[in-house]
């Protein structure tokens, strides 16, 4: 691909994934894209068949950039249990975040109802990748059980995005935090 189809191809999945998010997949049909992006919808569909593959495409995208970012904030603490602890403070500064609208896999795999859909494989497929990231950390801890914490801290995080996001409660990545303190506590007995 040259330099201005891939100019191109960045620019419709960028505003796609700005409006997936923000009004998600549902609401977010072809006209409006072709509107937000200013490219014409016979350059989107000469990249993507339908808008099924346009919101597949945004979401992979920003499934490789959103964890790259939270390993990366995450990866600045020192030790294992500080990377653990700090994920909370990461994900609590998301939530105060402008134009925080919670998780774009949590919320697009709740409008798609099936399993086997493109959409929600891909949110499964993220949380899987942050489900390896938490057990690769609770993995460098001396634990007899790194895979049965990594699994509850998920819990917890994904907890705390959802009651950030429908109840509007930003300290709900604090909570976690202390639930998680307890966790590790008694993990390392």
């Amino acid at each position: 691909m040259d330099k201005t189809t891939t100019d191109i191809r960045l620019k419709i999945l960028d505003t796609a994934e700005a409006l997936i998010y923000q009004n998600g997949i549902h609401a977010t049909g072809m006209d409006l894209l072709v509107k937000t992006s200013g490219v014409a919808r016979k350059s989107i569909y000469r990249h993507f068949e339908n808008k099924d593959q346009v919101a597949a495409a945004a979401l992979s995208a920003r499934d490789v950039r959103w964890l790259n970012w939270f390993r990366q904030e995450c990866d600045k603490a020192g030790s294992p249990e500080a990377r653990i602890l700090g994920m909370f403070t990461v994900l609590k500064g998301w939530f105060e975040s402008e134009g925080y609208r919670g998780c774009a896999f949590i919320n697009t795999a709740g409008e798609v109802g099936d399993s086997h859909d493109p959409i929600r494989r891909i949110a499964k497929h993220h949380k899987q990748k942050l489900l390896d990231y938490t057990l690769e950390l609770t993995g460098q801890l001396n634990i007899a059980q790194p895979a049965v914490l990594a699994r509850q801290l998920l819990v917890l995080m994904e907890g705390a995005i959802t009651v950030s996001r429908v109840m509007g409660d930003y300290d709900a990545a604090d909570t976690a935090r202390d639930v998680a303190q307890l966790l590790l506590k008694q993990a390392t007995r």
